[in-house]
């Protein structure tokens, strides 16, 4: 057997699936994408002539699946996104995904059972969550393939592919990725009749000093690259995946420019990482003492799942806080500084996002060689950089400058609440939760028992604040708070129309809140008070239903929430 193994790379993306195998001294043959953006960055990357190709082009003809290279190895990262849990909540139609994916495992099986193959492995990559939609094995009668089974003398009902046992749920973490991202490999090394674990590189929390090393952090990926924000000014810099790997900063693309938010954007995140309506508390801004969570095909500032660091400009506000930059990106995912991405911002994004992480590839990769006897390498293979002929370089050493912050939808809905406590929390929205409304209609506050989806809703009636006040004066610190109310909040609520506009623009003005802002100011004034273990019988708050006792900070939140809707609408 030659040491020279070479391969095939299916739904190639950018190609990290390819990389990994390639830093192990794999020839890398094709890579195949129906888009075109990702193929030319493979074909950058690997000096191949990939064409575009769709992978369905597979599903019916046998004779384009034999018109491919036998290679030694074929790698497959069918798309994630239908099987993924954050696609509409894990309730996406798994049709499509099942479809690719079955179309790969039939190229696979092609060329594993064909006579002479040269097929020696065989990997396919995506989210945990595709095992359950897969089945456990397939004939080559369920592939599509029984007239070519029967052809070359192999029974129709025989398993051509063998999914069950040869599925391991993998943390790149484990594989020395400073990026913590569980994906389930799949596959098989032919001759074992089995796909072998490689055995983890690092550990996130060690045992002793003679385990294995700890896990890599984000602070190890952010302090070994220069800051985004430096001036245009050559320095020798260590790749901080790839110590060994020395290039001068001004051939590091896509990393000095300005990736500050709009403080609308970076607030919006903030909130649904620390005070979303029924899921867990994550950090703001990042923790970097652990691996980065997992980057994600989408660059945005305003979701639970964004990546958000302080900015290094001295800036509060607008710009206060960032997204990483896209190398900051690729470095998390494993790629060396040298990987290039063609395209634009939004393109190389995408391109990252949905990649196979090099370190993990790489594991798999010198399992490969081991499982056939082949020698292994002391370190990882990394190509030299190639020059990016498209000019897409994202370097711009400038600062950004902050005008007028992203608009929202016409009619966007609205939900905020102040914060979460006693196991429940106090609304704002402008749309009617406890029904399910699908549109924004007039301002409403509502009482959420429970911080999970689905729990009881209920909406609570417009001046209701009156008949409250009259308990809350008789309450600790009740007669001071109803007093801010009045002068703080009272004259910053907009009318119901101007209040929906506001949203809209995301910004403040005229003397008035955007909705955003005025519950924090509630949060905020509630705070002052210092009432964080005061509680309070319901009795005579029958609108707190089935609750033996009621945070003080949630019956002020209701008074002041309540007083925002009901004047809003009555403006």
């Amino acid at each position: 057997m030659s040491n020279k193994l070479t391969l095939l790379d299916f739904f190639c993306g950018a190609g990290g699936f390819s990389e990994g195998f390639r830093q192990e001294g794999f020839d890398i043959v094709a890579g195949y994408d129906h888009w075109e953006a990702a193929t030319k960055t493979f074909n950058h990357n690997f000096g191949t002539t990939s064409m575009v190709k769709n992978i369905l082009d597979f599903e019916s003809s046998v004779e384009e699946i034999e018109k491919l290279p036998d290679t030694s190895v074929i790698l497959g990262s069918p798309p994630c996104v239908t099987f993924s849990s954050s696609n509409i909540s894990g309730k996406a139609d798994k049709t499509s995904g099942i479809t690719l994916t079955q179309i790969f495992l039939r190229i696979v099986a092609v060329k594993k059972w064909k006579k002479g193959s040269k097929l020696e492995a065989w990997l396919m990559e995506n989210v945990p969550s595709s095992i359950k939609h897969l089945g456990k094995e397939y004939t080559f009668e369920e592939l599509g393939l029984a007239e070519w089974a029967i052809k070359n003398r192999i029974g129709k009902s025989k398993v051509a592919i063998k999914l069950d046992g040869n599925q391991k749920v993998i943390n790149s973490a484990d594989y020395g990725c400073p990026q913590s991202r569980a994906r389930v490999i799949s596959g098989e090394i032919v001759k074992c009749k089995r796909l072998t674990l490689p055995a983890s590189t690092h550990d996130e929390q060690p045992s002793s000093p003679t385990s294995l090393p700890k896990w890599r952090t984000l602070r190890q990926i952010r302090e070994g690259l220069p800051r985004p924000s430096s001036p245009k000014t050559p320095i020798l810099m260590c790749d901080p995946n790839y110590p060994s790997l020395v290039i001068s900063s001004d051939n590091l693309t896509d990393h000095f420019y300005d990736t500050g938010l709009f403080k609308c954007e970076w607030k919006q995140s903030k909130f649904l990482k620390t005070n979303h309506p029924y899921m867990g508390k994550m950090a703001f801004p990042e923790n970097e003492d652990r691996p980065s969570r997992t980057i994600t095909a989408t660059k945005i500032g305003t979701s639970r799942e964004a990546i958000i660091f302080k900015s290094e400009y001295d800036r509060t506000g607008d710009g206060e806080f960032r997204v990483p930059t896209v190398r900051e990106a690729a470095c998390l995912m494993g790629f060396p500084v040298t990987y290039q991405f063609l395209g634009g911002i939004t393109v190389k994004w995408r391109l990252v996002g949905n990649a196979v992480s090099p370190n993990v590839s790489r594991a798999f990769a010198r399992q490969v060689r081991f499982e056939l006897g082949l020698p292994l390498n002391t370190k990882p293979i990394i190509e030299p950089m190639e020059s990016v002929t498209d000019r897409s370089d994202l370097n711009t050493f400038k600062e950004r400058i902050f005008l007028a912050p992203p608009k929202r939808n016409l009619g966007s809905r609205f939900r905020r609440h102040p914060f979460k406590n006693g196991n429940m929390t106090v609304t704002l929205s402008n749309y009617d939760i406890e029904n399910g409304e699908k549109v924004a209609s007039h301002w409403r506050t509502s009482i959420q028992y429970g911080n999970g989806e689905g729990f009881p809703t209920f909406n609570v009636p417009d001046n209701y604040y009156r008949e409250l006040e009259a308990k809350i004066v008789r309450m600790v610190e009740g007669k001071h708070f109803i007093y801010e109310i009045n002068h703080r909040l009272n004259p910053r609520i907009a009318p119901r129309t101007i209040l929906q506009d506001l949203y809209e623009k995301q910004k403040s003005e005229n003397g008035y809140l955007e909705p955003t802002e005025l519950v924090e100011e509630v949060g905020a004034l509630i705070d002052e008070l210092c009432l964080e273990n005061s509680l309070c019988s319901p009795e005579d708050i029958l609108v707190f239903k089935n609750k033996e006792i009621v945070p003080t900070k949630q019956v002020f939140a209701l008074y002041a929430i309540n007083k925002i809707s009901s004047l809003a609408n009555s403006k």
